[in-house]
């Protein structure tokens, strides 16, 4: 088919190596072997069918997440596979479910909150998935202010027991995932009471439903919290809310390893230092980090895949139309994605790298870079996870019409992505954190204090105020020095400027306040720039196959510049650019494009994803779009009667003109 010769025509036009670049995208050899069997090994078993997921009534698909969770684990057991392949395994299934919580946020909090005592006695259980956790914080009432949380933990000194406690409609657990209907467990975060005395919020390990025949243990009440967005997509878990009505559970069941009660009802802080929480957000940012490359990508390769099956307009003497993906306006679009996806997947590994760096730190007791970790990995989170949300968006729009069907793939991907905006952080409060933390790293310039790790570059402050861009011709641009000191004088001038804005306020607090939209946006350029730098750092190591390195070049540079492009404002306005270098830069931008043109379908192949996991017809391998669009059409439950339900009842009566007499 025409179609198909598109896509093999596409491929032989590659000018790199394809399996090269597999195994970078994949960050190691290992990583892709593990990766390549896994999503073989889910894409090829029948019971992991994903493609009627958006027909499915609630109860039925909630059910049928139920059954592939339960024959993931059976097929984990079953080939013995390390942690590493069946975290693997899990992903490729690509269907949220009551595991996510378990694995990722069940276990961690009690691996970095609980004693090794507590370790000891809840981890093998998780493990061999003998009890089912979930992770309770987030209310009714509150999200983002953890501090306001409203349930409470009361001891009793007599019994040796806290009694946990929902006092208001607010204080209801709400969202956690996995609570909703399967749970037996949760680390429930609440208020510390004892004597009277509020202790903060601490982290509890209580058991919510019974092991014999799962109904909810007397004092809770527990339920799903309803529909959300979209169609198949976050409906596949079970999103609870939780309710306490003086439910008591041993002291020992206070997640110990920072803050201790005693038996006596004494509050004691351990020797462990509570920074060692924030070891475990770091983890938790770093895999949301990843996962956005990994959302982002997908919906690139479905929408280069999509651009250059495409033809629309520009027939000449009854020749073939041109492939969308030639117009320059399609390519000003998608390439700048297609880059980003690098860039994020690039700084998610920098990011695996500084998790480890701070655990080691934190062992030794050093808390030097914990405070700069803690707001890199918090901005990072909100960048990208912001932008591959409106990302996803943008290549559903690059698809046209069609990519507005479920059968594309990317409704879904979608709706099942942007609550990622939310969890773990609400991405504009995250980057007013960021914000305070350049601020503090501005007003500490002058001292002997240094800026460390991705505030380097604020060492050099008096240069960057004044230093002039040396960009003068378009190939200037491509210099990394170039790049950086644009990035770095943008980033420095815009929190300078906020910090003197501040200044001139009656106090810092209503500053901050009245400032917090220019705040943000010193944040995003902080962030920015640490993308860029990493991707840079990146073509510095040794990177093998053939034109690959060169490759990757390209888009670090469409990934620069179309930052530069978009955020103009931002570059002009701070002094860090003149008018003249902008257009420059934009020019060189225009011929990367024509670069990355020949390129673009083996690199989103490079992604090395099965057509299973991708979940797109307009994304197929194989470029054989239009017969398969048409084939998913008449499995649409409407179809499977030729005359609807209802004609009889409405449509009939409306074309004889017999409404009067019909029993509406």
């Amino acid at each position: 088919m025409e179609e198909l010769d598109y896509l093999a025509n596409e491929r032989k036009s590659a000018e790199f190596d394809v399996e090269a670049m597999k195994i970078v995208w994949a960050g190691s050899q290992r990583s892709f072997e593990i990766s390549d069997r896994m999503s073989r090994l889910v894409a090829s078993d029948p019971a992991f069918r994903k493609d009627n997921r958006t027909m499915l009534p609630r109860k039925e698909l909630f059910k049928n997440t139920l059954r592939k969770a339960a024959h993931a684990w059976k097929r984990i057991i079953e080939l013995r596979l390390s942690e590493a392949e069946a975290a693997k395994l899990r992903f490729f299934v690509d269907e949220p479910a009551f595991t996510d919580l378990h694995w990722g946020m069940f276990v961690p909090a009690i691996k970095g909150q609980g004693t090794q005592e507590q370790q000891d006695k809840w981890l093998p259980l998780a493990y061999r998935m003998q009890i089912i956790g979930c992770y309770a914080q987030t209310e009714l009432g509150h999200g983002s202010n953890v501090q306001g949380l409203e349930t409470t933990a009361t001891f009793d000194s007599e019994t040796d027991e806290f009694v946990l406690h929902s006092p208001t409609l607010t204080s209801s657990k709400w969202w956690p995932g996995g609570l909703g209907k399967v749970s037996t467990h949760a680390v429930v975060y609440a208020r510390l009471l004892i004597n009277g005395k509020d202790n903060g919020v601490n982290g509890f390990i209580v058991q919510l439903r019974s092991l014999d025949d799962h109904l909810p243990l007397p004092g809770i009440t527990v339920g799903d919290i309803g529909m959300k967005f979209g169609s198949g997509a976050y409906n596949t878990m079970d999103n609870g809310v939780l309710q306490f009505d003086h439910v008591r559970i041993p002291r020992t069941q206070m997640l110990m390893r920072v803050s201790q009660v005693t038996r006596e009802g004494k509050y004691v802080q351990s020797d462990v230092p509570r920074q060692l929480v924030y070891g475990t957000m770091v983890y938790v940012r770093q895999t949301i980090v990843a996962d956005a490359s990994c959302a982002l990508s997908r919906a690139v390769c479905i929408a280069t895949r999509y651009s250059a099956v495409r033809r629309q307009f520009g027939s000449q003497d009854g020749g073939p139309e041109t492939q969308v993906i030639d117009y320059k306006t399609q390519q000003s679009r998608l390439f700048p994605l297609l880059a980003t996806a690098f860039a994020y997947r690039f700084v998610g590994e920098w990011l695996s790298w500084l998790y480890t760096d701070v655990t080691q730190r934190l062992q030794a007791n050093d808390f030097s870079t914990l405070p700069e970790a803690h707001a890199c990995t918090a901005g990072l989170k909100s960048l990208t996870t912001s932008t591959t949300a409106d990302a996803i968006e943008e290549c559903r729009k690059l698809c046209g019409g069609h990519g507005y069907l479920s059968s594309s793939g990317l409704p879904e991907l979608f709706a099942v992505y942007i609550p990622a905006c939310t969890y773990e952080g609400d991405n504009t409060v995250l980057l007013l954190q960021v914000a305070r933390f350049l601020m503090k790293t501005v007003s500490q310039l002058g001292s002997n204090k240094k800026p460390v790790g991705t505030t380097a570059y604020m060492g050099r402050i008096e240069h960057l105020m004044q230093c002039q861009c040396n960009a003068q011709r378009a190939e200037d641009w491509l210099k990394p020095s170039v790049v950086i000191e644009a990035f770095e004088a943008r980033a420095a001038r815009m929190s300078v400027a906020c910090a003197k804005n501040i200044s001139k306020m009656p106090s810092p607090e209503a500053g901050f306040a009245e400032l917090s939209p220019d705040l943000a946006e010193a944040a995003v350029a902080h962030c920015q720039l640490i993308v860029v730098s990493k991707f840079i750092e990146k073509l510095q190591q040794d990177i093998p196959g053939k034109g690959v390195k060169e490759l990757l070049e390209i888009l670090c540079s469409i990934y620069a510049l179309s930052l530069l492009h978009k955020r103009q404002g931002d570059f002009l306005s701070t002094g860090s650019i003149t008018p003249k270098q902008a257009s420059l830069a934009n020019d060189q931008l225009r011929s990367l494009y024509a670069q990355a043109r020949p390129n673009a379908v083996a690199l989103v192949d490079s992604f090395n994803y099965t057509d299973h996991f991708l979940g797109s017809v307009l994304g197929r391998y194989d470029g054989n779009v239009y017969p398969k669009l048409y084939e998913e059409a008449w499995k649409d439950p409407l179809n499977d009667t030729v005359v609807p339900d209802g004609y009889h009842e409405y449509i009939r009566p409306l074309l004889k003109n017999q409404l009067r007499t019909a029993r509406l």
